[in-house]
């Protein structure tokens, strides 16, 4: 071995310890006050208080971001009268068909029909919820409702 191919001890570098005094200035990097400038500062993330104020009740299925509702659809005899022939059936999946309900998450919808505006064709409801005057507006123009 000769002078030249000697070589230092390869010694592993030490991590720094940020803000307990040190080289690195009066504060230690840490910025002046709060929080952040304290021992043991820890902060936690938004969402996790979020998700501590969701309830956590039975059969909830955890912490959900859509709020559940009973998912209705509501139609107007005015949608009934332009959309549909005489005789026609009113079903959820007809009116899926002619766009006037549309499908949330793949399934059916519920329906409720109301009585906005007149009809004067005789359809045939089933499947849908009517309100009093919808059913009775129905019935007189010639329909049947079907529960």
């Amino acid at each position: 071995m000769q002078m030249h191919e000697l070589q230092k001890p390869k010694t592993q570098r030490k991590s720094r310890r940020v803000g307990r005094g040190g080289k690195r200035g009066t504060y230690s990097g840490r910025g002046m006050k709060g929080q952040k400038a304290r021992a043991g500062a820890k902060i936690r993330p938004e969402f996790r208080e979020f998700f501590k104020r969701v309830p956590k009740l039975r059969g909830s299925n955890g912490p959900t971001f859509a709020f559940k509702k009973n998912n209705v659809e509501v139609v107007s005899l005015q949608a009934l009268d332009k959309y549909f022939e005489k005789g026609d059936v009113v079903s959820p999946k007809t009116l899926v068909e002619h766009k006037v309900a549309v499908k949330l998450n793949g399934r059916l919808s519920l329906v409720k029909i109301l009585s906005k505006g007149t009809i004067s064709k005789g359809v045939n409801v089933e499947g849908c919820s009517l309100s009093a005057s919808a059913r009775k507006q129905i019935v007189s123009a010639g329909g049947s409702v079907k529960n």
